[in-house]
């Protein structure tokens, strides 16, 4: 896999395997994540796959999803 940058096209993150929460809705209005090597985390928009990737670390992406489950975002839906 070549250099990881953000905001790069997610379709040349060759081998990454995209998924998505169970809760996703058939409309296709999810964010995918992916593994990638060196302890990264790919996030993309899956109605636009081909379109950018965001690469966070590890620890990022645990802090966003710990905060998540403690209801720190629960302001943010309806």
């Amino acid at each position: 896999m070549h250099q990881t940058y953000n905001g790069m096209p997610a379709t040349k993150l060759n081998g990454a395997r995209w998924q998505k929460a169970h809760r996703s809705n058939s409309q296709g209005n999810c964010v995918e994540i992916a593994e990638l090597p060196g302890e990264r985390i790919a996030v993309r928009n899956s109605r636009h796959p081909e379109g950018p990737a965001l690469i966070y670390t590890r620890p990022e992406i645990e802090a966003l999803i710990l905060g998540a489950k403690d209801g720190d975002f629960d302001n943010l839906i309806g």
